[in-house]
């Protein structure tokens, strides 16, 4: 597990022709107790990782279909120690990696060395933290060295040239090019710029890059991922699951078989 579980699996479809798609889901969403569930259902699906949300009363990288579900979670009773709990329950049967999203305040509360070490005990293999800037990550840069865990990195589509160079060469497991520039949330029209910052990422990566933030469409997802590495879907996925309609959900997944 870890950074190359990541990148090996991302690599191991590109190698088959195909592209990665990485869903995210809010853990906790509609309780912990179907999580293992909702992570199997993705898995047979055919997701190469899955993101999976921490929730948080302030996310300010997201969109209102994400916060809602994340205010779902948390009346639900969803802790960080609970999602450990129950990672570790239900690993052996998720084979697919796990990347979690969170925020370094819910991180600073439970404790550093306890979250990292947690983490990688309840087979996490990588971590999204939006608003830690790589200036910053010096502020648990030694209790993550102590794991094998991936700090992976956002790259938005205004970076200037010298700052996406610097977060290509750090990201691990994957770079995750943000594709519009605002909140996570469905869009209808991708933009134009995206074709040619992608194969810039591509240029400096030495991981796959992937893209995500406001693909919510079969045919977004094959037009984007045919671009770079693969896609990551957060709203539409989180609004889906919540509506029940995981068949299309299945077919979202199945897009990036073009």
């Amino acid at each position: 597990m870890g950074k190359r579980t990541i990148q090996q699996a991302i690599e191991q479809v590109n190698q088959n022709g195909e592209k990665a798609f990485i869903p995210y889901i809010m853990a906790g969403d509609h309780g912990l107790e179907n999580l293992r569930d909702q992570l199997l259902f993705l898995q047979q699906s055919g997701a190469t990782v899955i993101e999976l949300g921490i929730p948080f009363s302030d996310p300010v990288a997201d969109g209102p279909t994400i916060q809602e579900a994340g205010k779902r979670a948390l009346k639900q009773g969803t802790t960080l120690k609970k999602i450990f709990d129950t990672l570790q329950e239900i690993r052996q049967d998720v084979t697919v990696p796990i990347v979690l999203m969170t925020y370094i305040n819910p991180v600073f509360k439970y404790g550093l060395e306890r979250f990292f070490k947690d983490s990688e005990n309840a087979g996490v293999d990588g971590l999204i933290i939006p608003d830690v800037p790589l200036e910053q990550r010096s502020l648990f840069e030694q209790h993550m060295q102590q794991t094998d865990l991936a700090l992976i990195q956002l790259v938005t589509l205004t970076s200037p040239d010298q700052r996406i160079e610097s977060l290509a060469k750090a990201s691990e497991g994957f770079l995750y090019a943000v594709t519009v520039t605002g909140i996570t949330g469905a869009r209808s029209e991708v933009s134009e710029k995206l074709e040619s910052f992608i194969d810039k990422l591509k240029k400096h990566s030495d991981v796959p890059v992937l893209a995500g933030f406001g693909i919510s469409t079969p045919a977004q997802v094959r037009e984007i991922s045919s671009l770079g590495d693969g896609v990551i879907v957060g709203s539409r996925i989180v609004d889906l699951l919540h509506k029940g309609k995981r068949d299309e959900i299945f077919e979202l997944i199945q897009a990036v078989r073009g």
